[in-house]
């Protein structure tokens, strides 16, 4: 008896286990968990240094990809990022966003310098040679096509109109679709954090 009771109460401290374990995270954005894709870059911040995805270990991580000369998309995620990084408040400290020209011809690292700073002092733009882009685009599966101008030598450029985020340790976990706003972003950086 004594043995049975042992066993019961054995059973019910382990049913109990699983209830204290904290469910899994319920995201508002496109959950990539386990991807094989998406996995580093190796370019040149705004400032001359050499990045790859490991320097920011310890950190959520958001790369988008777009260029400076961008009228809407770009000009718009990156306020929507700044404004998640307002709302995040101490935690923004934790997370790092990263701006991938797919326009190296024309976004110089000076113009990055100015351009990315502008939306929130801790963003950083990134690039790379045209041979460079266009691996770490393959390596993200990050659409990105000149679109000649109206003007004889001008363009613009298309491109895939959403981010990634990365957690603390490198890994690709969501895919932010463009023009959500930033609650949702706010709310999927909260859980990962």
């Amino acid at each position: 008896m004594k043995k049975l009771l042992s066993i019961f109460a054995l059973a019910l401290l382990l049913g109990g286990c699983d209830k204290l374990a904290s469910p899994p995270p319920s995201f508002k954005n496109t959950d990539l968990t386990g991807l094989d894709y998406a996995k580093d870059f190796a370019l040149t911040d705004h400032n001359g240094k050499p990045r790859t995805l490991a320097d920011f270990k310890g950190k959520l991580v958001i790369v988008f990809f777009g260029f400076t000369q961008c009228p809407d998309v770009c000009p718009t995620t990156l306020s929507e990022m700044a404004g998640a990084m307002q709302q995040l408040g101490k935690q923004a400290d934790d997370v790092q966003v990263l701006f991938i020209t797919v326009d190296p011809e024309r976004d110089t690292q000076e113009l990055l310098a100015q351009y990315v700073p502008a939306f929130d002092k801790r963003f950083l733009g990134l690039r790379g040679t045209p041979e460079q882009t266009a691996k770490v685009g393959k390596e993200f599966k990050v659409f990105y096509a000149k679109v000649p101008g109206k003007e004889p030598g001008s363009y613009t450029m298309d491109h895939t109109a959403a981010s990634y985020v990365f957690d603390r340790n490198g890994k690709v976990r969501l895919f932010v679709r463009y023009g959500q706003g930033v609650e949702p972003l706010v709310h999927d950086l909260k859980q990962l954090l």
